[in-house]
């Protein structure tokens, strides 16, 4: 019993198969590449790229503006602030008296993401770290900073706002000093603005701790949980 093909079926067998040629599959290569063989294409040999030459991507700029109460630290602290990201960074950097701004811009011999590390280090001091504290955002690469405000954790208003950051800062700054101390972290308190400068551990240990005393929980409770939390951290660790 012999079967008729018909002219109709055999075009739809020929429309099944897949040709990478045809504008329709979904495998898109140049009518050279469908011609020539595996054995025949010949792959292109790059000599190794060197280190100098890695240097022709695009110059890279960043601006940070300086608050009008940080324009005395900096004029101050200039020549420590210039040191790391000059001679090791390899940054150039300026102050834009026009714009009240720190300008960088990535040089030859700037490796990538020194412009970056160079930014968050001139921002950690314009927040109000000390040159010592913001330097190590540069050394260490687990180092992170983070601000909230104090009404993001309660809606406070007036001489209630203003106890609440009282509370935080304490007799003579000793309460700050305390949780710094036990999270191994730097605060920050601009007035209602608070900056933290740690690990992402301790950070969440400090920031627990804050919440707790702006939510109105005595200080005494606040530093055995922080101390307890803090003791299983360094054994843990």
């Amino acid at each position: 019993m012999t079967m008729m093909i018909s002219d109709d079926d055999q075009m739809q067998d020929q429309q099944m198969e897949m040709n990478p040629s045809q504008p329709g599959s979904r495998v898109l290569l140049s009518p050279a590449a469908v011609e020539a063989s595996p054995a025949e294409a010949e792959l292109p040999t790059f000599a190794p790229l060197a280190q100098t030459s890695a240097s022709g991507r695009p110059i890279e700029y960043r601006r940070v503006r300086c608050p009008p109460h940080r324009l005395t630290p900096l004029r101050n602290d200039w020549d420590m602030i210039l040191t790391p990201l000059v001679h090791h960074l390899k940054l150039q950097v300026r102050f834009n008296t026009k714009t009240r701004g720190v300008e960088l811009k990535s040089g030859e011999g700037t490796a990538m993401g020194n412009i970056q590390k160079g930014c968050d280090f001139v921002t950690a001091y314009m927040m109000g770290f000390e040159v010592a504290d913001a330097v190590a955002l540069l050394r260490l690469e687990d180092l992170f900073v983070e601000s909230f405000n104090v009404t993001d954790v309660k809606m406070l208003r007036g001489d209630h706002l203003s106890r609440a950051i009282g509370r935080l800062a304490g007799q003579d700054g000793k309460t700050r000093f305390a949780i710094e101390n036990a999270t191994r972290t730097r605060i920050v308190i601009a007035d209602q603005r608070i900056h933290m400068l740690g690990s992402y551990a301790n950070i969440r240990v400090a920031r627990n701790a804050i919440c707790a005393l702006i939510l109105g929980a005595p200080p005494g409770k606040v530093y055995n949980n922080m101390r307890n939390v803090a003791k299983r951290m360094s054994e843990r660790y």
